[in-house]
């Protein structure tokens, strides 16, 4: 089975390529790049082999979609319309979310979520927590059986650090001066040295960076009082590499659980309906 797998985000879109169901590449682009979204994407058709069976030499594969920005995915169906003839197949629409759903409003959960919920279940087949650390942090809890149960949603790394210096900035606007606010320095997210800091800029990274893992650890505790166990724990996400090395209470680092379980839905709904047919 041949597809290319897109995850679209709040920051990037992430493009898979799989021939003959093995991963080729993945790739991460700038939703605002159309000119490399655009080559990205021709590049991967352009590997698809064409179908024997085809006399319009069609190629043997998909483009299958999970999408969290909706401006974003229909960038994505011009380009596959405008530079390839094809049409792409939506999570959540065209092709059914992968597992069920105990929640209030199913519609409203993004795909992303459930699909890397799935592709997490798919291998531990256990209740199993998934924690994408990305433009937000979501953390989600699957049961033993199968069922997504629902999760957290928090600002991940950059969201914080920004909000922690436009705050703070009001604070000091309001007793000394612009220039004094404008010093709280912008800080990217790294492993700290020590658990202190020792100036500004390591102390904000200290901050935010200890309370991203006590977080997560806080979080599965308390999924694991409500279900009587612990469950596996898997992050993703771009941040997760930051953090992992610090969580000695997670299972699995996965980068790019969520392209891995666009693949495992497509999979999933052409071999429920190839059963049905037979």
């Amino acid at each position: 089975m041949n597809i290319i797998a897109v995850d679209i985000g709040n920051t990037n879109i992430d493009i898979g390529l799989f021939l003959d169901d093995k991963e080729q590449f993945i790739k991460s682009i700038s939703g605002r790049s159309r000119a490399k979204l655009t080559n990205c994407l021709k590049t991967a058709w352009g590997k698809i082999p064409v179908a024997e069976s085809s006399k319009e030499k069609k190629r043997d594969g998909v483009i299958v979609v999970s999408s969290v920005k909706q401006d974003w995915t229909r960038l994505i169906r011009q380009i596959a319309k405008d530079e390839l003839g094809e049409k792409v197949y939506i999570i959540g629409k065209d092709i059914p979310l992968p597992m069920t759903l105990r929640v209030d409003e199913p519609n409203k959960v993004g795909t992303d979520r459930v699909v890397s919920a799935a592709a997490a279940y798919d291998v531990v087949e256990d209740a199993v927590v998934v924690a994408d650390l990305g433009t937000a942090v979501t953390i989600d809890l699957v049961d033993e059986k199968g069922v997504f149960l629902g999760g957290v949603i928090c600002p991940g790394f950059g969201i914080s650090a920004k909000a922690l210096k436009e705050n703070t900035c009001c604070l000091v606007l309001r007793r000394e001066s612009q220039r004094q606010a404008a010093q709280l320095p912008k800080t990217k997210i790294t492993k700290p040295k020590t658990p202190f800091g020792k100036n500004t800029t390591e102390a904000i990274n200290c901050g935010l960076y200890y309370s991203a893992i006590g977080t997560l650890q806080e979080v599965i505790k308390r999924y694991a009082e409500k279900i009587d166990k612990w469950p596996q724990t898997i992050i993703t996400g771009s941040a997760a590499k930051t953090i992992k090395d610090d969580c000695d209470f997670v299972d699995s680092f996965v980068p790019n659980l969520v392209i891995k379980g666009i693949v495992l839905a497509y999979k999933k709904y052409i071999a429920e309906n190839t059963d049905y047919t037979d």
